[in-house]
């Protein structure tokens, strides 16, 4: 039974990474333009806001000087109770009012320690402030104040209301953002996924073959030795990158179950040993028995890919360590190695990182995706010309 799952799934972490490259490009952007848009809104309105306030308050104030006067002009003489009754009880706007003398002093006053009378209109930290002075000082009072009490909460109301609607846009930007980075991606994905089929369909072709060209190779007798094992290393080696393919795009469900490590490795060298003996490799391994829940045909091509890798891109003559030691495999060679820049891309699909020594750039990509699945910690250490070495990190053994 094959599936396309696994496929859709790497192509989408493709599409995530790109789409996460565009979306924080844009969602910047986006960002900071709504923030510049969202503050000179707040300014605009804050400043018309207040000169709004600030004729409303001197407009009060007169209204109030204006119902002093007419209260004077019809009793001249005001006893000091009465005054402060009249003033009390006058009618008055929203504002708090204090009305002062013309020595600055309280005649009756809803404003507290209130000591400035010079500007005409201005704010104290988050209040708001009018003087009226009235130089004829009806009924004694020369300074009429009006003060501001909710101004600020007004303002962080407005505030709220612009930050909820940047928000509501920012997520809406984003959204399309999103739909628009797909669109784009879209030619990239249908790419992908016709190079897929095209590799799926010559891999069924080349099945056949390969399977036939195996049997006759076993079944020939009378030919030299070392044209054998060049034409079995060869059949070989088609065979490991068919499997690898057909992994990669098929994605064959199989049931995990309890494998020693070491017996899958020593299965894998004996099978690629033809290939290592092509380019005289000099192989040496030091295993322990070491268990992992992974299905066979995972844990085949984990080896098969990390070995192939090895010998492909190792000189002629050179070495290869493989150790297994405290749920820690190491895959060591002394081959080309791999430039620092290339390193962070080699296990990405279709990536190679010597065009010289041919591939398809995916078995490296199968060892992550592998590595991934069974949460198996995955690192390499490469020089240019020194050699690589993998190393994997088993997960302990639920109990």
């Amino acid at each position: 039974m094959t599936i396309s799952k696994e496929r859709d799934i790497v192509l989408t972490s493709y599409e995530q990474r790109s789409l996460l490259r565009f979306l924080s490009l844009y969602l910047s952007s986006v960002f900071v333009l709504l923030a510049i848009i969202g503050y000179l809104f707040f300014e605009n309105n804050r400043t018309s806001m207040t000169s709004a306030m600030k004729f409303e308050m001197m407009y009060q104030a007169r209204m109030l000087s204006s119902k002093i006067i007419m209260r004077a002009m019809k009793k001249p003489i005001v006893i000091q109770a009465d005054k402060q009754v009249f003033l009390k009880t006058l009618k008055h706007c929203r504002f708090s009012v204090g009305y002062y003398d013309i020595d600055q002093r309280s005649i009756f006053s809803e404003i507290k320690n209130f000591t400035e009378f010079n500007e005409p209109f201005f704010a104290k930290g988050n209040d708001y402030y009018s003087v009226l002075e009235d130089t004829s000082a009806h009924m004694g009072v020369r300074y009429i104040v009006l003060k501001e009490n909710n101004f600020s909460g007004t303002l962080q109301k407005l505030r709220i209301k612009i930050i909820g609607y940047l928000v509501l846009s920012f997520i809406l930007m984003g959204i399309v953002g999103y739909f628009l980075g797909r669109l784009f991606l879209r030619p990239v994905r249908e790419q992908i996924e016709s190079l897929d089929r095209f590799i799926s369909d010559t891999t069924h072709e080349l099945n056949t073959p390969i399977s036939v060209i195996l049997m006759t190779i076993q079944s020939l007798k009378g030919i030299e030795a070392k044209k054998m094992k060049r034409l079995e290393a060869s059949a070989k080696r088609l065979s490991t990158m068919y499997s690898s393919l057909t992994y990669r795009l098929e994605g064959m469900i199989e049931p995990d179950e309890m494998i020693d490590m070491k017996t899958i490795i020593e299965e894998r060298v004996e099978y690629a040993k033809e290939l290592m003996e092509s380019k005289r490799l000099k192989l040496t391994m030091e295993l322990e028995p070491t268990f992992l829940l992974v299905s066979k045909r995972s844990a085949d091509r984990l080896i098969d890919n990390l070995l192939s890798n090895a010998i492909k891109y190792s000189d002629m003559g050179g070495n290869i360590e493989i150790s297994l030691h405290s749920r820690v495999l190491k895959v060591k060679d002394t081959g080309i190695g791999i430039d620092q820049h290339l390193q962070k891309d080699i296990f990405k699909r279709y990536i190679r990182a010597n065009e010289e020594r041919g591939g398809f750039g995916i078995g490296l990509n199968i060892v992550h995706s592998i590595c991934s699945e069974y949460n198996i910690k995955l690192e390499v250490e490469s020089k240019k010309g020194g050699g690589s070495t993998f190393t994997l990190q088993f997960p302990p053994l639920k109990h």
